[in-house]
């Protein structure tokens, strides 16, 4: 049983991409996501060598190799039937392919997004050609997670059966995983809110994709009900899934040994650090004394002022 987790928040690059280690630090995370630029626009600045060494030297100091997950912007389509979209999506994806490996981080995480009523056979050929052609001009020391959406009109990757289908059609299959996101699973109408509904749905998730493909894990609870299909993020606990499901999804050896990102809101409720406390308390483990200092000292300093800029994240 894994009596350690690989788990953080997704930290603000506010100020350059190396301060983003500190951040996660502070707050007591063993994990952590960035985004590696601005992701609400389609421009970025190419990355400084100075910074990314910095960057990765930090990674290194406070034990993160291996742990840190990008992902890409809001605005791409890699599925885009609309030729102006797709072709600025498959730019951003090449680009931050390239940003991760300077930056020496290992997961990429994509949203599969919409075939805007192509339908899902379209949407595939798209997205499978934008991935191989990406992967086909790296290095090979990043790999591209599909992350399963949460049930949108058009959107691809809501269900099982759709990812699986992906992958099977991706020429680079070692250059690929996935990332699991409950919020997104639970939207699109899987159950995880008590024992029964987390082994069935887990094991579905085996039967069909397989365990195998499984890399990273974004832990948020719903603010939407089962089946809604929004994406709407809720503190751990507090949402539609409950502190019952994730004590059960936490239970599961493949799931905890996994980095679990936490992509939850920050208000009055609860910060970062609450929700990775409520993380640990679920899953029955005591985390290091360490870890438990460096989250006192980030409560007691009164760092709640990130919240101004959550949305960004």
């Amino acid at each position: 049983m894994v009596d350690v987790l690989n788990v953080g928040v997704h930290v603000s690059i506010s100020g350059g991409v190396s301060n983003a280690p500190d951040r996660a630090f502070e707050r007591g995370c063993t994990a952590f996501q960035i985004f590696t630029r601005n992701p609400r626009g389609w421009k970025y600045k190419e990355l400084g060598s100075d910074e990314a060494e910095l960057f990765r030297s930090k990674v290194e100091r406070y034990g993160y190799n291996g742990l840190v997950v990008s992902h890409m912007p809001y605005l791409p389509n890699l599925s885009s039937p609309d030729d102006r979209i797709y072709g600025l999506s498959l730019d951003s994806l090449r680009n931050e392919v390239s940003r991760a490996s300077q930056l020496g981080i290992k997961y990429l995480v994509i949203h599969l997004g919409s075939h805007m009523g192509a339908g899902f056979e379209a949407g595939k050929k798209r997205l499978v050609s934008a991935i191989d052609d990406a992967l086909s001009r790296s290095d090979g020391d990043v790999s591209i997670l599909l992350e399963n959406m949460a049930g949108q009109r058009n959107s691809m990757g809501s269900r099982f059966e759709d990812i699986a289908s992906i992958i099977d059609s991706i020429s680079f299959k070692d250059m690929v995983g996935v990332c699991f996101d409950t919020s997104h699973a639970f939207s699109a109408g899987y159950d995880l809110r008590t024992k029964d509904a987390v082994e069935g749905t887990l094991k579905e998730f085996n039967d069909v994709i397989g365990f195998k493909w499984l890399r990273v894990v974004h832990i948020n609870d719903s603010k939407v009900d089962l089946g809604k299909g929004r994406d709407i993020h809720e503190h751990i606990g507090l949402g539609f899934i409950g502190e019952e499901g994730f004590r059960y999804f936490l239970m599961s050896s493949e799931i905890r040994r996994r980095p679990l990102i936490l992509e939850t809101p920050v208000d009055e409720r609860r910060e970062d650090v609450g929700n990775i406390m409520k993380v640990w308390e679920l899953a029955g483990i005591d985390p290091p004394d360490e870890i438990k200092a460096r989250w006192r000292a980030f409560l007691e300093s009164g760092s709640r002022k990130y919240a101004k800029g959550k949305k960004g994240r």
